[in-house]
């Protein structure tokens, strides 16, 4: 299992020696992730933005959007993404044949149909920033704790990337009536009850997490999503 002695946070993030000592091996019975080359992005190419002449943040940052369906997050991933001018990666884009026939016939994904899925986004979010990006936004539902610890492995590669999750949530019956009305996509309305029995919301613990209720119409989410995100950019050049 993994070690969940309290952590000390540095800009609300778990240090990097504190991830890499996670047996990522354990996370359960499942086959882990294959190993995967990632490479590191160079400090020396990290654009220090100027404002008025003044230096801009020092970091890179990897939102994570995240929640069960229908929770709205490739509509706040959007719009942080242009609203940033950041590159998007849409997790549902990354997800191998086998796991969208098992999803569009109701079947639940396992651990094991995860593990390479959430270790493909978290070098994907990577190469976006080695490639120039001083930012990058990520869909994926990391319904338990144990998906999000594969994607907080990031910063352990690249000690100047910051890794943040935006949790979207609602109540189940909210979440149904949103996923009911979609056309055409394959994640039914049957997923999101199956989601929320395995899902396992952000604690206390986790500070590298923003939470935001989507039960309120999605002008105010992406509003407060955006509000939140600057914010906590802004907290990282004090």
């Amino acid at each position: 299992m993994l070690s969940y002695d309290p952590p000390v946070s540095v800009n609300g993030q778990i240090p990097a020696t504190k991830i890499a000592s996670m047996t990522l091996n354990n996370l359960g019975p499942d086959p882990a992730p294959k190993k995967t080359t990632i490479t590191p992005i160079n400090p020396s190419s990290n654009k220090i933005a100027k404002t008025n002449g003044q230096p801009g943040p020092a970091y890179h940052h990897i939102w994570l959007v995240t929640g069960p369906a229908g929770c709205g997050k490739t509509t706040v991933a959007t719009h942080l993404a242009n609203s940033l001018n950041v590159p998007y990666v849409e997790g549902d884009e990354f997800h191998p044949p086998a796991n969208i026939d098992k999803m569009a016939a109701g079947v639940p994904l396992t651990d094991a149909d995860r593990w390479d899925w959430l270790t493909v986004l978290r070098e994907q979010a990577l190469q976006r920033l080695s490639s120039g990006a001083d930012g990058v936004v990520v869909t994926c539902s990391a319904l338990k704790r144990k998906y999000r610890d594969v994607i907080r492995v990031a910063p352990y590669y690249s000690h100047d990337v910051l890794l943040h999750f935006i949790y979207l949530h609602a109540p189940e019956e909210v979440l149904l009536e949103r996923v009911g009305a979609r056309q055409g996509h394959y994640m039914g309305a049957n997923m999101v009850h199956s989601q929320f029995s395995i899902l396992e919301p952000p604690t206390a613990e986790e500070k590298d997490v923003i939470s935001i209720d989507v039960s309120k119409p999605m002008d105010a989410v992406v509003a407060e999503a955006l509000d939140k995100v600057l914010h906590t950019v802004d907290e990282t050049t004090r």
